[in-house]
């Protein structure tokens, strides 16, 4: 779990939205990451004006506290394709 972020969601927010969350692929690999953790780094993102760009150097900007930032910006990418 991250810190406590001003752009994290409640436990309650994330129940709300987890039905809107698409399963993972069958036959694919189980998921090793939280879906919960993946939106709020997105929040995170959002809220704080970090660029995707941004997260791609050698210092990144997303905290060391969520998911990898190349994970985060699949399921973002994902998500926008299909428009989830």
């Amino acid at each position: 779990m991250s810190k406590a972020y001003t752009s994290n969601l409640s436990l309650e927010q994330y129940k709300l939205m987890s039905d809107l969350i698409p399963e993972a692929k069958p036959g694919g690999r189980r998921r090793e990451v939280d879906m919960w953790e993946v939106l709020n780094a997105i929040f995170y993102i959002l809220v704080e004006g970090v660029r995707w760009r941004c997260l791609r150097r050698a210092t990144p900007t997303l905290p060391g506290d969520f998911p990898p930032w190349q994970t985060v910006y699949t399921y973002f990418r994902n998500w926008r394709k299909d428009g989830t």
